[in-house]
Parts: structure tokens; sequence; C-alpha cells
């Protein structure tokens, strides 16, 4: 009888059917992540079906910097409910044959009045990080990006990787030079605005406390203030009471001073009440940009829409209001214009296009806002944005 060699084929072969009926297989699976299918961006249809998926795709540590609020969270949940609060009320006969959603802020020409929020390190989201999040809002109808100061990248960079206009953040810093270095980079990299950022100023987030404990790595980014881009975090705070450094000294002089620096406009981000925005525009602040940085400021401010009406009320119809925290639908964006903002800003959604699936994601959550913005000016019966008022709502604030 002829003997048969094996070849290294049936060897291979084999090794691997026995392996396959082994108990030694079940321990290689990782029993720690859903191994469901991802669905494709076209299969998504709202904006907060974004969540789930940068949910699925993000590390821990990553997920919670740009899900958490302020302590008991408090604040990020009223935001939210605040515009379950607010009905929209439609108009009779008009004709909505066409809807003109084209505005300028500050001399910003803009297809719709929608801006990207400043958030901080979106290299921590995506490869591409700010680029890519500038690119996909550019593709969106070229709508403007307000960058962070904490960016993962220099300014300069990410103006230059598209097209649409940008703005710049600014946090206060105590040293003069350090802040005409900074808008001067901003500047020079084709900034249209600047967007000086007044709350924040004792924050402390146990989440991310937490997440040190349970070692997770940390997230990342820029340097706060930091035009330049990457850096390393600023060293933790020994005051007991966990107030970061460089903190709680802003003043009208420091405000004033920046003012004079400028030869473009200044707006300011953070302001919660009609007092404090009169104020800001009695000192040269061009646009008053009512945020409570997305529940994360301090627990217990109150919903950003709750107050836009206030604030509106108390500034010169000159000085247009800029609106953030909450949006997650073209009706909600409606609902804040008819409160008497001139545009939004959109942060968290914009963060979980660009985790899901890169710029195309970040102009993928932007066109849906878009459409449902047009769509609920349609339904509502206001053909421009000349059109939306306070007659578009009734109020139900608890």
């Amino acid at each position: 009888m002829k003997k048969t060699s094996a070849t290294r084929r049936t060897v291979l072969g084999g090794l691997g059917a026995g392996l396959a009926g082994t108990a030694l297989l079940k321990p290689q699976q990782d029993p720690f992540h859903d191994h469901s299918r991802v669905p494709g961006m076209d299969e998504l249809k709202t904006a907060i079906e974004f969540e789930a998926v940068a949910f699925a795709k993000l590390p821990r540590e990553t997920w919670t910097y740009t899900a958490y609020g302020s302590e008991g969270e408090f604040t990020l949940r009223r935001n939210r409910e605040a515009f379950d609060w607010v009905e929209l009320v439609p108009r009779g006969v008009v004709d909505v044959s066409s809807v003109n959603t084209a505005t300028q802020i500050l001399g910003t020409p803009m297809n719709f009045p929608i801006f990207v929020s400043p958030s901080a390190a979106h290299g921590a989201l995506h490869k591409d990080g700010e680029l890519g999040t500038h690119q996909g809002a550019t593709a969106a109808s070229n709508t403007p990006m307000i960058i962070s100061a904490n960016a993962s990248f220099p300014v300069d960079k990410i103006a230059a990787a598209a097209t649409s206009p940008v703005w710049w953040q600014l946090y206060p810093q105590q040293d003069m030079d350090r802040t005409r270095d900074l808008l001067d980079r901003a500047l020079a990299a084709g900034a249209k605005a600047i967007v000086m950022t007044v709350d924040q100023q004792a924050s402390y987030y146990e989440h991310s406390l937490h997440d040190r404990h349970l070692n997770a790595g940390p997230l990342g980014g820029g340097v706060r203030g930091a035009a330049g881009g990457r850096g390393a975090a600023p060293p933790p705070s020994s005051n007991p009471y966990r107030v970061p450094p460089g903190r709680l000294w802003y003043n009208w002089q420091y405000a004033d001073q920046v003012r004079k620096m400028l030869n473009v406009p200044l707006a300011v981000k953070g302001v919660l009440t009609g007092e404090d925005a009169k104020e800001f525009a009695n000192h040269g602040f061009d646009a008053i940009y009512v945020s409570n940085h997305g529940g994360r400021s301090m627990d217990y401010d109150p919903a950003t829409l709750e107050v836009l009406s206030e604030i509106v009320d108390a500034v010169p119809s000159r000085v247009p209001v800029l609106f953030d925290s909450g949006i997650r639908s073209g009706s909600d964006i409606l609902k804040a214009l008819a409160l008497g903002a001139k545009a939004v800003c959109i942060g968290r959604v914009i963060r979980w296009g660009l985790a899901a699936y890169g710029p195309p994601g970040v102009q993928r959550v932007l066109e849906i806002l878009q459409g449902e913005l047009m769509m609920a000016m349609a339904q509502t019966g206001r053909p421009d944005l000349a059109s939306i008022d306070r007659t578009l709502i009734r109020i139900h604030f608890r």
C-alpha cells in the first residue's frame, strides 16, 4: 500500500478544524464588546441616531468627556427638557413654496443660521480632528466653525483645511502678552471674529476623576487657550476646593483691553442673564452668546432656552444673540430662533458625527439639521428668517 505524505496545507487544515471545535476558542473571544453590526451612515435619519454609533466606536474616557455634565447633571438634563416645554404654532395659509434660511452674523455670510460650536480635542474623536470637522462643515453648505481654544491642531492648520469661515475662541489669559500672541495667531489664520468665553471659571468634573481612578488614559488635546494646538494638560490644582489655577480673576479691564486689540468683531460666550448681557453690550462686545457650556459649567444653571428671551430683550437690536446647549433637531433650532436667537451653535451632535463617520459624519448631521429646519419653517408657515418671531411658539416652562 502506497504511503501518502502529509502536505503543509492538509496539516494546517486539520489543525484549524481541530481548533474550531475546541473549548480553547471561547476564551479568545472578546466578551466585553457588542459584535452587532454598526449601521451605515445613510441608514441614520436623525442627528440623535449618531450618538449610539459614536458610543460604539469611542473608548470610554473619550465618550465620557463628550457626554458628561457637571456634578449631578441637572442642567444637562434641563437643557433638553426645556425644548419639550415649547410648542410650535403653525400659521394659516402662507406660501412656503420656497424657504430662505440665508443670513449674515457680524459680517460672516451663512446659508443657514448654524455654527459649529467650539469644543475641545476633536483629535480624540477621529484622526483628522478639527481639520475633519472643518472639512465636514464646509461640505454642509459652507457652515462656519468656531475653533476651540483647546483644539488638537494649531489654528492655522485647521483654518487652512477647508474654506468655510472660521471664528476663534479665547479663554482669558492673565498675561496680556500671551493674550496678544494668541489673538495674533488666530487673526493671522483668518479668524473673522473672536469669541471670549467667560463661564467655567471654577468647573470641576467628577466624571474625569472617576475615569482616572479606573485607570483610564487621558483624553489628550491642547492646552487651554493654546492657539498653537497640541500640548500637555495643565497641572492639577493644589487648591483643596479643587478650583483650577488661572481662573476667578476675570474683570472688565481685561475685557476692555482685548476689545482694543482687535479689528474684528468680539463676541462673549457664557451669558445667562439679561443684566450681564446688557453690561457686555455696554463694554463694546459685538455679540452675546447664550450658553451654559452644554451643562458642563455649573450644575443648576438655568437651561439656556429659558433665559434666551430675557437676554434678547436686554440688548440693543444691533447686537446679535447666539445660542447653544441642548439642540438635537431642526425644530429645536426653530424654537431658539423664535425666542430671538439670530443663530445657533451645535456642539455634541457635531462630535457624534465626527466620531461615528469622520468628516462625512459632520457633514451629514449638519445637513440633517438644515433639512429639518427648513421643513419646520415650511410646516409653520415661515418662508424666511425675518418671519420667525415669538408668535410661532407657546411656552410652558416649569
